[in-house]
């Protein structure tokens, strides 16, 4: 039994009450499929609009509360929420599959997305003044928007809720949180402790099915604002959806990220390590993972070799154990849909070495356990190669010309992140210049460390660029004021 989910296993929250559903579904263990963890709510669709009618009524007075005032209150609220991260790492671990490690560095990297977001408020709230040739003086002004909904995915549901449901209640809106029905209970746990913070109503969390709440969010018109992490294929149902209300959509959608490793790339062992982690993070399961290697003839047989060392050093295992190096798959779904593209690139004739280590023989049939692949003789149009794989699978490519590499790398509707690997720098930025891709690494493939800072992706891999404030500037409007 663990600590954290005993009193929210099974709840909502709507209007600062935390509600017991009787209509629930069980949140298993990923690594011990037998396990329940916990329980999440189904929520019913009137219960889902009482938190729009919620919602909609405590904007009027949240949204005008001053700027430092808020940021007081979710500092506050990072505090406490800070004091509890070592023990949502087991609850975290055991709903979702990450390993120890993993589940800690995104509860910390939450309670720094509230921090950061606290200092920057001010800054960004300030009214900013446009250089004119005329007489008029004008400023750009910002005010909230409103009613926010944020639906958040399995693979990564703390961080990806936390990007954008706490720089929207910093800006002054109120919101909807609708987590992952696979994993809920740290998302549901962590707001526990935040919510009180703030007024009833400032934040509403309602679980169940994201078909039935996605639709009730994306038409209801009252809602300005939904943002969305997850496929580029939900994401089109939410453009369609939300047609009709004109609503603002921030949607960070499915990626098929390239790396590209030129002739004069130093394959040291610094480099190899990042490659690695760049495609095994998470066991693969990140939609701005490396999941396409396309690689200078002239560097195959050594990057191929490098990297089989290092993936045979991979032990993976329940992530609860400290030994294990990347832990399950989230769900069956995904474990049988990966299995599936290694099936269809085995009878393909790809080659697929399959590497690692059981951390634990006699229980890896009990999770969605799966060893990392490389997998070589694989053409460009392959489904392993042109999909969303989402597992801990790399395809690696030959080319001889690098204009073939950047037409292959661009070859797809995904353009989320990309990375270049090469001892030139210079290079890589001409590269960076034709590869379509919301954002490109230079001899890395990782995440911007400054939170305030992050790309959606473009093509379909997502909607709605940032700037340098990030989620604030999404959920706000901006106006000018002119005398």
């Amino acid at each position: 039994m663990i600590k954290t989910y005993t009193d929210i296993s099974g709840q909502y929250l709507i209007d600062g009450e935390w509600i017991e559903s009787e209509d629930i579904k069980d949140v298993i263990n990923p690594a011990q499929i037998n396990e329940i963890v916990g329980k999440v709510a189904l929520c019913s669709r009137e219960e889902v609009r009482r938190s729009v009618d919620v919602a909609k009524k405590s904007f009027k007075n949240w949204s005008r509360t001053e700027p430092q005032e808020r940021a007081d209150i979710m500092k506050r609220a990072a505090k406490r929420l800070s004091e509890t991260v070592e023990e949502h790492v087991p609850l975290f671990v055991q709903e979702n599959g990450k390993t120890i490690v993993e589940a800690k560095k995104d509860l910390l990297r939450c309670v720094e997305v509230m921090e950061e977001g606290a200092n920057t408020l001010l800054d960004w709230w300030n009214p900013k003044y446009i250089d004119s040739k005329a007489e008029q003086s004008v400023q750009i002004r910002k005010r909230p928007q409103g009613v926010t909904a944020v639906i958040s995915p399995w693979n990564s549901p703390m961080i990806l809720t936390f990007k954008r449901a706490i720089p929207a209640i910093l800006a002054g809106n109120t919101v909807i949180i609708k987590p992952a029905t696979n994993c809920p209970l740290t998302v549901l746990s962590s707001f526990q402790i935040i919510a009180p913070f703030f007024p009833p109503g400032t934040i509403n969390v309602v679980t169940g099915s994201g078909s039935m709440i996605g639709k009730e969010l994306c038409q209801d018109k009252r809602i300005r604002t939904i943002a969305f992490t997850g496929s580029t294929e939900t994401g089109k149902k939410i453009i369609d959806m939300s047609s009709n209300t004109v609503k603002k959509l921030h949607l960070e959608l499915g990626g098929n990220d390239p790396a590209i490793v030129l002739p004069d790339a130093e394959l040291d062992n610094t480099i190899i390590k990042r490659i690695t982690m760049g495609v095994l993070r998470s066991t693969g399961q990140v939609c701005s993972a490396i999941k396409r290697i396309y690689v200078h003839e002239s560097k195959h047989e050594e990057i191929v070799e490098k990297l089989r060392k290092e993936f045979e050093r991979i032990v993976v295992g329940n992530g609860m154990q400290p030994d294990a190096t990347i832990g399950p798959l989230n769900n069956k779904e995904q474990y049988d849909y990966v299995y599936k593209l290694l099936e269809i690139s085995r009878k393909d004739g790809a080659k697929i070495e399959t590497l690692g280590q059981k951390l634990d023989d006699d229980s890896w049939e009990e999770g969605y356990f799966m060893l990392p692949s490389l997998v070589t003789n694989i053409d460009h149009k392959s489904e392993l190669v042109s999909s969303e794989q989402f597992g801990p699978i790399i395809p690696i490519i030959s080319y001889k010309d690098i204009e073939d590499a950047i037409d292959m790398a661009n070859d797809t509707e995904f353009g989320l992140k990309a990375s270049v690997w090469t001892s030139n720098k210079e290079k890589a930025k001409y590269l960076a210049d034709q590869l379509e891709s919301g954002a490109v690494f230079y001899n890395n493939h990782t995440v911007f460390q400054d939170l305030d800072i992050d790309f959606p992706g473009i093509k379909q891999s997502g909607l709605s660029e940032e700037t340098l404030y990030g989620g604030l500037d999404l959920f706000s409007d901006s106006y000018g004021f002119a005398d």
